[in-house]
């Protein structure tokens, strides 16, 4: 089928119903929607040809970007860390454990058993190490279970996007900077170390900022027509601005929107020291606009990937993936024990569920795409494998809601 301007148009009004019915199953048989999505991806694509993905240059990932970023930002605004403060230490906890172990798993598995120089095992780790929280969030709401747990992992996939985002953002910075395979393993843990704290604090500093200066401006043009549209501005250039000054602009983003969560609403810690602000609910209201916008956008982007597809990638890459993905588990395993310290009064079946909730999504498909603008030769095979890795992971993650019927709420 020819993509004129017309066909495109409907096939983009199709897919959005298609998306939102596929929402709706989600909600019925907690499949994920983004495995829907990417089999239709596949049908319409590799299957009857509708798309050619080599007619968008540059869209798929663009296109991933802008939904991680909506994405990312709905996420923030859905950690409210007043409320959370309890959770937060295990949450935080769980997340960089979980993401550490199972970076440095894949990256020897990478090395030893796929035969990987250095730097595209580091980078390809990087971005198959975190999960979805984009995934995670729904499915959490769907499961009954002590609301302690329910935030602590909800906190954990809040970071996932994030710490993905800085890290990955980290090693693109020092293969820009000269870093190769020969260059020693201290000189990059260095290295790695140095452009994290910067890249962290760079991004806290610029989205703790333009929260403050956000939360005054509402006020005075939250009764406006658009004024919904000016914040989804905001975020853009604060991701733009913070990508320009050599912060993690994705995390930055985040970073904005639990900023904007905590200062909006009745609870804002700002009344603490007499500060009042007139609440007309701005918090729900952004959070519902921006959601629906992501919505729409990573619903084009997974049906784009999955048309992006070639089944001889699949077939290389489906062995290697049961690997990683067993390594995957093993890391998890391992955080999750390790993490008890902090976790108070968990069963097996609670543990057992947070080491199978481990989906990869929307952040390991724009990473990965990501990682091959930086070394091509060394990850073209990346797409097929996070392909694969987020079949595989959402279907752990339908099998952990299943068993997670037994879990009291």
């Amino acid at each position: 089928m020819s993509i004129t301007l017309v066909n495109f148009f409907g096939l983009l009004g199709g897919l959005l119903v298609l998306a939102y019915l596929a929402n709706r199953f989600s909600h019925r048989t907690r499949v994920p929607d983004v495995v829907v999505l990417l089999v239709c991806g596949i049908v319409l694509g590799p299957v009857l040809h509708w798309i050619n993905p080599g007619r968008f240059p540059g869209v798929a990932r663009g296109v991933g970007t802008l939904a991680l970023i909506l994405i990312l930002f709905a996420a923030g605004l859905e950690l409210d860390l007043r409320r959370a403060r309890k959770q937060f230490v295990a949450g935080t906890m769980l997340a960089v454990l979980s993401y550490a172990l199972t970076m440095e798993g894949v990256h020897l598995f990478c090395v030893y058993v796929l035969q990987m120089n250095r730097m595209a095992s580091l980078l390809a780790s990087a971005a198959l190490a975190c999960l979805s929280g984009a995934i995670v969030l729904p499915v959490l709401e769907q499961i009954e279970m002590r609301p302690e747990l329910k935030t602590t992992l909800a906190i954990e996939a809040s970071f996932g996007d994030g710490l993905g985002a800085l890290v990955v953002g980290v090693l693109l910075s020092l293969i820009k900077d000269g870093a190769t395979s020969h260059t020693s393993g201290g000189m990059i843990l260095g290295g790695m170390a140095i452009q994290f704290v910067f890249r962290f604090a760079l991004a806290f500093v610029i989205a703790l900022a333009a929260g403050l200066l956000w939360r005054r401006l509402l006020p005075k043009i939250s009764n406006k027509k658009f004024w919904q549209v000016l914040t989804f501005a905001a975020v853009l250039i604060v991701y733009s601005i913070t990508h320009a000054l050599g912060g993690s602009d994705l995390f930055a983003v985040m970073v904005f929107g639990a900023t904007l969560a905590s200062l909006l609403g009745p609870e804002s810690f700002l009344r603490d020291f007499g500060v009042d602000f007139d609440v007309k609910d701005e918090g729900s209201q952004i959070h519902s606009f921006h959601s629906e916008l992501a919505f729409l956008v990573r619903s084009f982007f997974f049906v784009l990937l999955g048309a992006m597809i070639h089944f001889r990638g699949l077939k290389v890459q489906l062995l290697p993936s049961f690997g990683i993905v067993a390594v995957m588990l093993v890391a998890r395993f391992v955080a999750v024990q390790a993490s008890r310290v902090v976790w108070r009064g968990t069963i097996g079946r609670e543990r057992e569920l947070a080491m199978m909730l481990i989906p990869r999504g929307l952040i390991t498909a724009v990473l990965a795409l990501e990682a091959i603008q930086a070394m091509p030769a060394d990850l073209v095979f990346l797409p097929s494998l996070a392909f694969v890795l987020i079949l595989l992971t959402n279907g752990l993650a339908l099998v952990a809601t299943v068993r997670a019927k037994g879990i009291r709420g």
